[in-house]
């Protein structure tokens, strides 16, 4: 077998493609959206459609990651999600854009559970965590991604040029490093199984964990920077940088995280989590001002970076349920969070203004603090 750094790099490589991919598409939408006359009604439900076709993907790519191998199932799924982003820059209308977005979805998310499966199978040959430093090689391919699609805008380069160009490149680099000889436990399918699964029992409470981190993050990803310029007065590039501390924020903290939870373990790293974005909240919301509030986005970010490696490794060594179910039923439930969770705190700010909205983060970091027990191994 490979050594513990090979795997680490091999499994590392499929999370920068995955992020990669991803980080391209929204760092081109406004392209997207001009070459196709989308309109903000329209732009909103082709996301919903690529957010439905990465839901219907999870449990599919479980069934597929047990039955065939996690490490199999990733590298097959990453070929045609390195096609699909070629054919969101092909399709010549809306009616083809359409499609296409939701096979990226699908393959997006099907890529998600099958990388994650692997990264369990990686974790438990290693030894040590590692989950956590993985995450973090996804945000940096979101990054190259996005850096990728402001150098094209910058170059001028065409969507169809710029995507060809960039997914080919990265698949190449990524099938190269991926490359390991790898064997994969299977596990049959049970018979009378649901196809879509939801958590329980134990699992279920690693869900909720999971969508309420997931429900935090969609928030920032869609508010932050409207709750800078509509609670603090900031300024367009100030309100720029409330996602960015959050982003880095992520990141910083994946690297440390697999020191953090195996010195501490999950719970207690758990409940540091949870503590540190409730902490983010209520600097936000108490002091309104922009620099408590860029200080309360990064504690925020380092307390949602922790929770989904700590909800896949809990999924992936489930004694009960198959890695590949396990963490398909808790990512169908974190991903649904997300869909849910940006238009709950829109739906909210309408009766009670965006600033107090934000407080419903403070009250899922509560819950995050008292379910961190789910998260122990088993």
């Amino acid at each position: 077998m490979p050594s513990a750094r090979r795997i680490w790099l091999a499994v590392a490589a499929a999370f920068v493609l995955n992020g990669g991919l991803f980080g391209a598409w929204a760092s081109r939408i406004p392209t997207v959206v001009q070459h196709n006359g989308i309109d903000g009604g329209q732009l909103g439900l082709l996301l919903l459609l690529l957010a439905l076709g990465a839901i219907v993907s999870f449990p599919l790519a479980g069934r597929a990651s047990d039955a065939f191998g996690a490490a199999r199932t990733t590298l097959a799924i990453a070929i045609f999600y390195t096609l699909a982003l070629i054919l969101i820059a092909l399709a010549p209308s809306l009616w083809l854009l359409a499609p296409a977005l939701f096979l990226f979805g699908g393959a997006h998310g099907a890529m998600d559970v099958a990388m994650n499966s692997w990264a369990g199978e990686a974790e438990r040959y290693i030894g040590r965590r590692v989950m956590s430093s993985l995450h973090a090689m996804w945000s940096l391919g979101a990054g190259l991604g996005a850096a990728a699609g402001y150098l094209a805008v910058k170059l001028e380069l065409g969507l169809t040029m710029h995507f060809t160009v960039f997914a080919l490149s990265l698949y190449a680099i990524t099938s190269w490093v991926a490359h390991i000889r790898w064997q994969s436990q299977t596990r049959p399918r049970a018979s009378g199984g649901s196809l879509f699964p939801l958590p329980r029992g134990g699992l279920l409470w690693v869900g909720i964990i999971a969508m309420c981190a997931s429900i935090g993050e969609g928030a920032m990803a869609d508010w932050s920077a409207l709750f800078l310029v509509a609670v603090t007065s900031a300024s367009e590039a100030q309100a720029a940088l409330g996602y960015t501390v959050f982003s880095v924020a992520m990141v910083v903290m994946r690297l440390m995280g697999d020191r953090l939870i195996s010195a501490f373990g999950p719970r207690k790293a758990a409940r540091f989590a949870g503590s540190s974005a409730l902490a983010g909240v209520l600097l936000a919301v108490l002091f309104a001002n922009l620099y408590t509030a860029l200080a309360g986005f990064v504690l925020l970010g380092v307390g949602y970076a922790l929770i989904m490696p700590l909800a896949i490794t809990r999924a992936a060594n489930d004694p009960e349920t198959s890695p590949g179910v396990a963490i398909a039923s808790v990512s169908t439930l974190g991903y649904g969070a997300m869909l849910v969770g940006p238009p709950a705190i829109g739906f909210t700010a309408h009766f009670i203004t965006l600033h107090y909205a934000f407080c419903l983060l403070g009250i899922l970091a509560c819950f995050i603090v008292i379910c961190a027990p789910a998260l122990e191994r088993r």
